[in-house]
């Protein structure tokens, strides 16, 4: 599904990823761990195309198709979506009207609104979240755990190819973490992929982790199962900084 080969990409003149390689199959789920600084954040926006990052080098190509020759809006169309570490604020459009609209543009048909609402509330009591919500500003007052709910709920309403999670169970208590968490095991199927930056296993409980990579100074330097999930959170990632000074 996912290919990256030699990514090298670089933020107001400074390369932060390094020559970066990752393969991502259908059906997978991929976790990416690293201290705060390697790159993480980075290699998802520059996959979602955000324009504050250049690619200096390298190819990415999902389902066979050039990624950097796509503008954001074609590569949300094609089935790519990204949860934000920090969702934003938009004033004046309501969550439902957000979520419908962005429905209609991948689609690139009109969605029956009662069907459509039938389901949103579905959802919404499946994170339960207030059904009052749809009719808010999208994040606008909500709380830091609303908002990754959110994030969510947009995740099971658009149903995409692939999934990109920066760290949506930053900052949430241990309930919410287990909402989320299972919000993401019942999107995930063997015909789309997750790939998720997480400093949480408790995201990774409901889910089979396909492989793991730890991500240093913009390299990926070890790849591995859930077991190097398991390995970092006892023993932190010195070992493998240590690896890459050396």
């Amino acid at each position: 599904m996912l290919e990256i080969r030699n990514l090298r990409a670089a933020v107001d003149g400074k390369e932060i990823l390094r020559g970066l390689d990752l393969t991502v199959g259908c059906g997978e789920v991929h976790v990416i761990l690293g201290p705060n600084g390697g790159g993480k954040s980075t290699l998802m926006n520059v996959l979602m195309g955000h324009p504050k990052y250049e690619v200096v080098g390298g190819t990415i190509t999902f389902e066979g198709e050039d990624l950097l020759g796509l503008k954001t809006f074609e590569r949300a169309r094609r089935g790519l979506f990204l949860s934000f570490q920090t969702p934003e604020e938009i004033p004046g459009i309501t969550v439902e009207n957000m979520i419908r609209t962005s429905m209609q543009a991948m689609s690139g048909g009109k969605v029956k609104y009662l069907e459509f609402r039938k389901q949103l509330r579905a959802m919404m009591t499946e994170l339960k979240m207030d059904p009052s919500y749809a009719r808010r500003y999208m994040n606008v007052g909500f709380s830091g755990g609303e908002k990754k709910r959110s994030e969510i709920l947009q995740l099971l309403m658009l149903n995409p190819k692939l999934a990109l999670l920066d760290e949506t169970d930053s900052g949430l208590d241990v309930d919410a973490v287990q909402i989320v968490s299972s919000g993401v095991a019942k999107f995930h199927n063997e015909n789309n992929s997750c790939v998720i930056i997480t400093h949480n296993a408790q995201i990774l409980k409901y889910l089979t982790v396909d492989a793991a990579h730890v991500l240093i100074d913009g390299r990926i330097v070890k790849d591995g199962g859930s077991e190097l999930v398991e390995q970092i959170s006892e023993e932190g990632y010195g070992a493998f900084a240590e690896a890459v000074d050396g």
